[in-house]
């Protein structure tokens, strides 16, 4: 792969590929829209060269949370990538914990949308060997399917964090006009006291909400609090805030989302979960034909 001083991506495949399986790997990344552009150029490529059959594993698929329109004259982009992926000419996806089951059928193409549960669950009752005692924590009703699976899984108890939003006037600028904000209410539903918590959810990015939780939890006597997802994407100052704030002991995530090293080495708090089994095992399955409902319920 090389780069024109105009900035256009150019892809040539070394070796043949005529008549073979190809899986090409590419995740999100903070370079999405380079990195995505460069995939859709490789699929191409091998397709013109013949390839017997494509699968693009994306451990994270780029723009998945816009599923919907959030906005009267908005896109729904994850429903274009998927379009523009089939149009470069991939036969198969493999990716892990699409924000919402229903950017499944945005494909034209097959899709094995795997799950990070196991990992997470084995990652936890290998690490916390008091993990019974402990809760899984939903941030808002929108996780709770999530949360209650990794809870039946490790017959943990769970419980949810109610949000409610009010608008508020607060002090005016000015003599002639007041500025309107919101102000969020928190309210716990499960009992924490004396017990560790774990938040989860499948993304994040932003740390406002989880920080919240996080804060409310200690408020109401949580032991420790642990915020676990599938995909650390946390741009910006998103690690910064979370090594500041007290209330939070750890942040646990996959590597399914590219982390800079340097800032691994920065955090104390940061722990990352090998997912690179589960997407090997995935490829092998998928390369000779086998079922892969049994790394919807079991760790690699």
């Amino acid at each position: 792969m090389k780069r024109f001083s105009n900035a256009e991506t150019s892809v040539e495949i070394g070796v043949s590929v005529r008549n073979e399986d190809v899986y090409l790997i590419q995740s999100g990344s903070m370079q999405i829209n380079d990195h995505l552009m460069e995939l859709l150029i490789m699929i191409n490529a091998c397709k013109i060269a013949s390839a017997r059959r494509i699968t693009a594993v994306m451990p994270y698929f780029p723009y998945n949370k816009q599923s919907k329109k959030k906005k009267a004259r908005g896109a729904i982009t994850a429903k274009l990538v998927a379009n523009m992926l089939a149009t470069a000419g991939v036969d198969h996806i493999i990716t892990m914990d699409l924000h919402s089951s229903q950017v499944q059928g945005f494909f034209k193409t097959t899709i094995d949308n795997l799950v990070a549960e196991p990992s997470i669950a084995k990652y936890i009752s290998e690490r916390f060997p008091n993990y019974a005692e402990a809760v899984v924590i939903s941030k808002n009703a929108g996780g709770a399917k999530r949360v209650t699976a990794l809870a039946d899984k490790l017959q943990m108890d769970f419980a949810l964090i109610h949000r409610e939003r009010y608008h508020i006037t607060q002090p005016a600028r000015s003599k002639d006009d007041g500025e309107e904000g919101v102000e969020n209410r928190l309210t716990l539903v499960g009992d924490v006291k004396g017990r560790d918590c774990f938040v989860l959810d499948d993304i994040i990015d932003g740390t406002h909400s989880f920080l919240d939780a996080a804060e409310h939890l200690k408020r109401c006597k949580a032991s420790k609090v642990y915020i676990i997802a599938t995909h650390g994407i946390l741009s910006g100052n998103a690690m910064q805030e979370i090594e500041e704030c007290e209330a939070v002991d750890e942040v646990i995530v996959t590597n399914s989302y590219p982390f800079p090293e340097w800032k691994r080495a920065a955090s104390k708090k940061l722990r990352i979960i090998d997912i690179s089994g589960v997407l090997a095992e995935a490829i092998r399955r998928n390369h000779n034909g086998e079922s892969i409902s049994y790394l919807f319920h079991t760790a690699i």
